[in-house]
C-alpha cells in the first residue's frame, strides 16, 4: 500500500461551480497506482466540493440558483456580515455542500459516472484562491 498527498491552488473568478476534474485526474495519474482511494479536503468555510453533471451547462446554472435562492444575500438578514452581505450566506451554503469527497480509483483511474465531475464551489462573489489537499492511498 502506498500514499501520495499533494496539495494545489485554485483561482475562482467568484461565484458559481468550477470544474477541476482534469488537474486532479492528471495528479491521480501521475501517481502510478492501479487502484485505491483518494480523498479530497478543502479547508475553507466558505466554499465546497461536489460531484455532479459536467455535460449540461444548465445543470449548474439551476444549482447556483437554487443555492442563491436557499440562502439569498440580504443586509440585514443575518447577524454575522463581517466581509459583506454575501459573507453568511457562504457560510451557510457551504454547511449544506460537503468539503471533503472520496472516489474511488479503478484500473488508474478515477472511478467517476459517464457525465460526472469534480468542482470547487465558490460560494463567494469576489475571486479567491482555494486550496485543495489530495490524498490517494492505494497500490
Amino acid at each position: 500500500m502506498r500514499m501520495a498527498q499533494h496539495r494545489f491552488k485554485i483561482a475562482t473568478s467568484g461565484q458559481g461551480l468550477h470544474e477541476i476534474t482534469e488537474p486532479v485526474a492528471r495528479w491521480v495519474a501521475a501517481q502510478g497506482m492501479a487502484a485505491g482511494l483518494l480523498t479530497l479536503y478543502l479547508p475553507h468555510t466558505s466554499a465546497s466540493l461536489l460531484i455532479q453533471e459536467n455535460a449540461a451547462p444548465e445543470v449548474r446554472a439551476d444549482l447556483e440558483d437554487f443555492l442563491r435562492a436557499l440562502a439569498p444575500e440580504a443586509a440585514g438578514r443575518y447577524r454575522h456580515e463581517d466581509e459583506g452581505p454575501d459573507d453568511m450566506p457562504a457560510h451557510l451554503r457551504a454547511a449544506l455542500l460537503p468539503t471533503q469527497l472520496s472516489i474511488p480509483l479503478e484500473s488508474g483511474r478515477l472511478a467517476l459516472g459517464t457525465w460526472q465531475g469534480i468542482y470547487l464551489v465558490e460560494h463567494r462573489r469576489a475571486p479567491h484562491r482555494r486550496e485543495i489537499a489530495l490524498q490517494l492511498l492505494g497500490e
